[in-house]
């Protein structure tokens, strides 16, 4: 009987073509526009790291300006200095923690036919890969003894193993960056998390550094910061050793803390290190210091902001627009159809059988305005990759989402039909058949 359904309103679709295809546009465009916001809005405020986020935290010392907070009202900065920061690695609470910054370098190839080529780096502790998941094709991050005890190695994303050395496995041999010679110890994985969240302060939609090499090479190499830098102290800086002793934040600092009682510890940890440092002139404000869980952290740094949410609001407005007037043509459709329907009433089909198969109709509407929707969203992602290169990795749907679009058109068109197919099947037979 389904099969008997689904041929009979084919071949009703089929005898008014223009009617269906405005149908299709009309419900596809609404689709359309609807899955290209809410593809970008999925993925801003979807968990980048659900397995872990709740026990990764970013941790913030408020040494700001004693006369005003870093922000409005009294927000704790988003960045240490290198002094705070090299005593929180002494800590041994934390399962893992990480410190880092962005820098940069000029890759000088051996092979003549690679010209060199400025790349980023990423300077952090060995513990950053094993903290954010992040894949090996060749090697492993470096041991714990290179984050007390500097070495030159260094982590190549797959696209600079590949540059440099043909995406071989390039384990043990030896890249230079500037003037210095690193040797290789692992390759990533093809990694493009949708948000850099481990790095927010610095183009959150920006794809990973290309290279990664140890935290504890910057005093010794005077790693310049490429990032974000701010200072609130008018301090002369001559040397670079001046900056380090200076109240400039440029760091980045994660811990990974898997239990309540052990973020209680490591905050008790830090108030005692302010309080130390207060007696040193330091840390001048009230105590302010924060452990701040991933998904709160992306949160308040409204990585999914109020416009974004205005904006999905007003494609769902587009939508039903789309559905009012997909309504009004089903209806002149199926109105169109009173005759035939009277005859068939006639001839014994009953009610149930009339809803059904305009219900089938309906479906096969919203199949078919799934499709173009999909065309159209993709379309919109595309422009909108094009328009906005930063959100490149987030402007792509997935398989999930576009079987979403798939049914979500099925859902609101055979919605949208509902009311037709019940008006066509409250239809007398013998005022139709009279008038014939």
């Amino acid at each position: 009987m389904f099969a008997y359904n689904l041929t009979l309103s084919l071949t009703c679709l089929w005898k008014d073509k223009l009617l269906t295809g405005l149908m299709i546009l009309a419900i596809g465009l609404g689709i359309g526009l609807c899955m290209t916001i809410l593809t970008i809005y999925q993925m801003l405020s979807s968990d980048p790291i659900p397995e872990k986020s709740a026990a990764l935290h970013v941790v913030r010392l408020d040494a700001w300006n004693p006369l005003e907070p870093f922000r409005e009202p009294n927000v704790a900065p988003f960045q240490l200095t290198y002094q705070d920061t090299m005593a929180l690695r002494q800590s041994d609470i934390p399962l893992r923690q990480a410190a880092m910054f962005k820098t940069g370098f000029v890759v000088q190839p051996e092979n003549e036919g690679v010209r060199p080529y400025q790349i980023l780096a990423r300077a952090t502790d060995g513990d950053f890969f094993s903290m954010f998941n992040v894949p090996f094709l060749f090697g492993s991050p470096w041991p714990a003894d290179v984050d007390r005890n500097a070495q030159q190695v260094v982590i190549l994303d797959k696209s600079t193993n590949e540059k440099v050395f043909g995406g071989v496995d390039s384990i043990g041999r030896t890249i230079k960056l500037d003037e210095h010679y690193f040797k290789v110890v692992g390759v990533l994985d093809t990694w493009i998390p949708a948000i850099k969240y481990y790095d927010t302060n610095n183009g959150p939609f920006d794809e990973p550094e290309e290279v990664f090499i140890p935290f504890s090479l910057t005093a010794s190499l005077e790693l310049p910061s490429w990032g974000n830098n701010n200072g609130w102290k008018g301090e002369v800086i001559k040397s670079f050793e001046d900056k380090l002793n200076s109240e400039s934040i440029w760091i980045q600092y994660w811990a990974e803390l898997p239990e309540l009682s052990e973020v209680s510890r490591y905050h008790e940890f830090l108030d005692n290190h302010a309080l130390e440092q207060k007696k040193l002139g330091r840390f001048q404000r009230p105590l302010n210091n924060q452990v701040t869980p991933l998904m709160e952290w992306l949160h308040e740094r409204k990585i999914v902001d109020e416009e974004t949410q205005v904006l999905l609001a007003l494609a769902f407005m587009f939508l039903t627009v789309c559905l009012l007037n997909v309504v009004g043509l089903i209806l002149a459709k199926f109105s169109g159809k009173s005759v035939e329907i009277s005859i068939r009433r006639a001839l014994g089909a009953d009610r149930n059988i009339l809803f059904t198969q305009h219900v089938i109709e309906s479906g096969v509407i919203g199949i078919a305005g799934g499709l173009a929707g999909l065309v159209f969203a993709l379309a919109g992602l595309a422009g909108i990759a094009v328009l906005i290169p930063d959100i490149t990795q987030i402007a792509t749907m997935d398989m999930r989402m576009m079987a979403y679009t798939i049914i979500l058109s099925i859902f609101c068109t055979i919605l949208a039909g509902i009311y037709p197919t019940w008006r066509v099947c409250q239809i007398q037979p013998a005022n139709y058949l009279k008038a014939q």
